[in-house]
């Protein structure tokens, strides 16, 4: 996806950084830490490497995580929320605990 401009209004604007549900999902698995690609990979059963991939340059683009490189052999990469990226702890926090108060339609009403 290409950010030309970001909207204005700040909800739009946080729709267009976490766009999609693998967005919100990546940076959940980064609050604990940092982790490797294939860390994340296997934290997100479903994702596609391109997704991954996608989702993380344009993290990086917009200073939410950066991706750290070590000359080892073989070369190994570690991505980071940043301070800013940080600061999605408690939108995220907020979200789940909003989610969890919606009632189960297909849970059992008992009288």
């Amino acid at each position: 996806m290409s950010d030309p401009c970001l909207p204005e209004c700040g909800v739009a604007r946080f729709l267009a950084l976490l766009n999609g549900p693998w967005a919100t999902l990546i940076v959940r698995e980064l609050l604990h830490g940092p982790l490797r690609f294939n860390e994340l990979r296997q934290l997100l059963p479903g994702i596609s490497p391109h997704t991954l991939t996608s989702r993380l340059r344009q993290f990086e683009r917009h200073g939410i995580v950066t991706r750290t490189t070590y000359a080892e052999i073989p070369p190994r990469v570690v991505y980071e929320l940043t301070p800013l990226g940080e600061g999605l702890r408690d939108v995220l926090e907020a979200m789940g605990a909003w989610a969890m108060a919606v009632p189960d339609p297909g849970a059992e009403v008992t009288a």
